[in-house]
């Protein structure tokens, strides 16, 4: 679970900032479950460049709830979960600041969004998150504001986790959490597992990815898994910690994610797969094949260029259909491997995508 915060403060001297507004998204890797806004009464004034910068003024959280009045809230929609920010050291600096001002320690571990975008989306001309917004198209809304930031931020944060082959974010995640995993029953699981088309990840207790499956309604794919009695099974259920997914849209999107994570991952209880030795080629060198998406409005992108499989996206905006540097940014990579290629051609053969746009 995640708690993505964006904190707007007074300015001044380093360590004697205080907060004039906050906003909080809790966010379980798929939605937003609970959101927290406000602006705080900060008890001094306002820089003058912060007031150009943010449009808050003295006026405005002059009657706004002191820190004090906030801070249990705070506590409440922040328990269990880690600290997501844009630039996490101040924002987590400055909560910790405020709270010691309470006498109360407050401690969460913390990701930094631009640190993870350096390493998921590299090269760009800046991170500071009105640049980087812009550069893969997420439309940011009252810039400088909490809960404009906070919001981009959530938007980021879901495009990090898609781009994050690695699952290193849920790794580390589950390893600071593995003490209160441990605790979940099997059935628990199951409950907190969408009956939608995508991928599910079992994993252990120090995080590590044990099993991968797939299913047009995983929550049944991994009931049917969780109540099977045999060896392999059996393992499975009572080494596992917890179960993440990833919805995938369409069934074409589930098996390409499928494929690339047990390559990625090469789980201890995946089978082997017998893979394709016959070439497939596309009719098209340049084209965008348009799929069903995770979400009402949402779109499945899969990229062929140069008659080479590059990656796969999702997009809620036409022109970042339509503009070609913002979707690369977008993309996350797939292989070009025949498997691939194969999931792909068939899907196109047997009519299970929306459109192909060709380049």
């Amino acid at each position: 679970m995640y708690a993505i915060v964006d904190i707007e403060t007074t300015g001044g001297q380093y360590g004697q900032e205080r907060i004039t507004e906050i906003s909080i998204y809790r966010y379980d890797g798929h939605d937003i479950v609970d959101k927290f806004a406000s602006l705080v009464n900060p008890e001094r004034k306002i820089q003058a460049f912060v007031v150009q910068l943010t449009g808050i003024t003295d006026n405005m959280v002059k009657r706004a709830p002191k820190f004090e009045a906030l801070a249990k809230r705070i506590v409440e929609i922040t328990e269990g979960c880690i600290i997501v920010a844009h630039n996490a050291n101040f924002d987590y600096r400055i909560l910790r600041q405020e709270f010691n001002n309470l006498a109360y320690n407050y401690e969460r571990n913390t990701l930094c969004t631009v640190e993870l975008s350096k390493d998921l989306i590299p090269d760009l001309p800046s991170y500071s998150l009105g640049k980087l917004c812009k550069s893969i198209g997420i439309p940011v809304s009252n810039r400088h504001r909490a809960d404009g930031d906070a919001f981009a931020t959530v938007s980021l944060f879901e495009l990090l986790l898609l781009k994050d082959k690695e699952k290193n974010i849920i790794t580390n995640s589950i390893k600071d959490f593995s003490l209160t995993l441990k605790k979940e029953k099997l059935s628990n699981a199951i409950k907190k597992t969408p009956a939608a088309i995508g991928v599910f990840y079992i994993h252990q207790n120090n995080g590590r990815i044990m099993y991968i499956g797939k299913g047009k309604n995983m929550r049944s794919r991994l009931s049917q898994l969780l109540a099977k009695k045999s060896k392999k099974a059996l393992s499975i259920q009572s080494k596992m910690a917890t179960v993440t997914y990833d919805e995938s849209g369409n069934y074409v999107m589930a098996r390409l994610l499928f494929n690339q994570e047990v390559a990625t991952h090469s789980p201890r209880y995946n089978s082997n797969y017998y893979h394709l030795a016959k070439p497939v080629e596309f009719n098209h060198p340049d084209m965008l094949i348009i799929g069903r998406g995770r979400r009402t409005g949402e779109k499945s992108v899969i990229l062929i260029e140069n008659g080479i499989l590059q990656g796969f996206a999702y997009v809620d905006l036409e022109y970042q259909l339509t503009n070609t540097s913002v979707l690369k940014n977008l993309i996350t990579p797939l292989t070009d491997s025949l498997d691939n290629r194969f999931i792909v051609k068939s899907s196109i053969l047997k009519n299970r995508i929306q459109k192909i746009v060709k380049l």
